[in-house]
């Protein structure tokens, strides 16, 4: 079997290797990075479909060759990237979500899409727990406080004016109980930390499995002493926490955002920062960086913002490897495939699961 891996900046070819070398002496593997491309603007209706893309279609395009199995990260794949090549069988995305893939068209084709759903959550679980503490000690505002020329080193009392919070006894609201959200709620109740959980894709009895509580949005917010989100982004949950949601928070509570910057309302977040009804906050991610000025809410010193790093660990990328490289053997195999993204479809036009 044929099979292309299309690395980019994020995810490198160089970084499958270790979970293809097993495959390497049964099958014929190319290995291609491609670069990213500001000029291709998206013109047909499949490539105004396709989301965080790294590329064009005409970098993947060019690579194809005769592949059967096509693997990737963040390159463009649109129906033409398809047509190219009529043996494709497999597109493999090493992501949660294809949406950098025309699934439909993939579809069509009688083509199998896999992802790599939770190959981040070890990484983004750890981070939350991160934030979490360093908001709780206030160490955003001491670290400033230090690298702006401020007294360190004077005397056993100068902790004083940096008291925080221990986590043992606070109350995490967790809003989403995916991957992340439980690995989430396993660490914080080491350490010591009352978890309440809203989801409702999730039944209350798996929540309650995990010496969590299932409550109501309205009530994890007025309760929360810490608010984590981990819900995936949709139309319906656009500024999940806004104004509303703020005002009803407890005096003093954090928040850490570490799944998509739809889900608050920034400028919501600047007012509770400056009547103090948020005490901290963290994000992974933020709506795009102004250009001009800096972003809101850097103006305040008990505000984390980081580059969207929440899976950039080489754990996460060997482990997206590993779950793409077993999928392959799945379908060399003729078993059905775990996290086939278009099963749905697929089952519709009656060709089921496996190759």
């Amino acid at each position: 079997m044929r099979i292309l891996i299309v690395g980019d900046s994020y995810f490198p070819s160089s970084a499958y290797r270790p979970a293809f070398e097993r495959l390497a002496d049964r099958h014929e593997i190319d290995f291609v990075d491609i670069a990213d491309d500001p000029t291709w603007i998206p013109a047909s209706p499949s490539e105004l479909g396709l989301r965080e893309t790294f590329g064009s279609p005409a970098a993947v395009i060019g690579a194809l060759d005769r592949h059967e199995v096509l693997v990737l990260q963040g390159a463009a794949v649109s129906d033409a990237v398809l047509d190219a090549a009529p043996g494709l069988r497999l597109v493999c995305c090493a992501r949660g979500g294809p949406v950098n893939v025309d699934l439909a068209a993939a579809t069509e084709r009688g083509i199998r899409v896999v992802t790599t759903p939770g190959k981040n959550a070890e990484a983004v679980a750890d981070l939350t727990i991160g934030f979490i503490v360093m908001l709780a000690r206030r160490l955003p505002e001491v670290v400033r406080h230090v690298e702006a020329g401020g007294e360190f080193g004077h005397d056993n009392y100068e902790g004083s004016r940096w008291f925080g919070h221990d986590l043992a006894g606070q109350t995490l609201g967790l809003v989403g109980f995916g991957q992340v959200g439980r690995r989430v709620a396993t660490r914080a109740l080491a350490f010591g930390m009352r978890v309440i959980v809203h989801d409702p894709f999730v039944a209350a009895t798996v929540i309650a499995g995990v010496r969590a509580e299932a409550v109501d949005l309205e009530t994890l917010v007025a309760t929360a002493d810490v608010i984590s989100l981990h819900a995936r982004a949709s139309a319906d949950n656009r500024r999940l926490i806004g104004r509303a949601e703020v005002a009803h928070m407890k005096p003093g509570c954090l928040l850490i955002n570490t799944a998509r910057d739809t889900l608050v309302d920034e400028e919501a977040l600047a007012e509770g920062l400056t009547s103090g009804r948020l005490s901290g906050v963290a994000l992974d991610l933020v709506s795009p960086s102004p250009t001009t000025g800096r972003h809101l809410l850097l103006a305040f010193p008990n505000v984390i913002i980081t580059t969207h790093i929440g899976g950039a660990t080489f754990e996460t990328l060997h482990h997206a490897g590993e779950m793409i490289a077993a999928e392959i053997e799945r379908l060399v195999a003729g078993e059905p495939l775990v996290n086939l993204a278009n099963r749905a479809g697929l089952e519709a036009r009656g060709q089921g699961s496996v190759a």
